[in-house]
């Protein structure tokens, strides 16, 4: 097998790790939803040493971040949970931050409504949960290229979608979720900082 690759995570993973700087400050621990290759982890933990980082996703993405995690030459990243957002639960500890890049857009709403509930019961009191990708404000798309990028989900999965700012907003609240931070990032994205209160 090949060490899988996303070009996606090596063109944001800067410009995201600069925000995360500003946010997840505290020593702690980082349940990530979507590990993906496992990159952004590798990544992240490099320039966050007070950070401990658990990765998760289908079963189908751990042999690819097996791979990027046998490179890794310190132990602040966990194994990754077998986890979807249609699963009852994670049999884990309460955690300090939920992250999340581009999983949204690839989830039905109802999968995105389900990924708030989880992430308001991992999340402990105080905690930040951060979402990076591509919204809609307003009922508008932000930008010609989400608009072409949001036929592109649909003509793939059509249930899958860019999904609305508000939808987000109503969902986070049913979950006392509190949104901190809306950042304005490249290509686009944004970065959602939510609070559990």
């Amino acid at each position: 097998m090949i060490k899988p690759n996303s070009p996606s995570c090596e063109q944001n993973q800067q410009v995201i790790l600069d925000v995360l700087k500003t946010i997840f400050t505290k020593p702690g621990e980082v349940l990530e939803i979507g590990s993906g290759t496992g990159q952004h982890a590798v990544f992240f933990t490099e320039h966050l040493p007070h950070l401990i980082w658990q990765l998760s996703d289908l079963e189908a993405e751990h042999a690819g971040m097996k791979m990027w995690l046998a490179e890794v030459e310190h132990n602040r990243i966990k194994p990754p949970l077998i986890f979807n957002v249609d699963m009852p639960s994670l049999n884990i500890a309460k955690t300090d931050y939920v992250f999340t890049a581009n999983t949204t857009h690839i989830m039905s709403q109802a999968q995105a409504e389900k990924m708030f509930r989880h992430v308001g019961g991992y999340l402990k009191n105080g905690g930040l949960f951060a979402q990076y990708g591509p919204f809609n404000y307003n009922g508008q798309y932000t930008s010609e290229s989400n608009a072409n990028f949001d036929a592109w989900l649909k003509q793939r999965n059509p249930l899958s979608c860019i999904k609305h700012f508000e939808s987000m907003q109503e969902q986070a609240e049913m979950n006392r979720l509190s949104l901190l931070k809306d950042i304005e990032m490249p290509a686009n994205n944004r970065i959602l900082v939510w609070q559990k209160i």
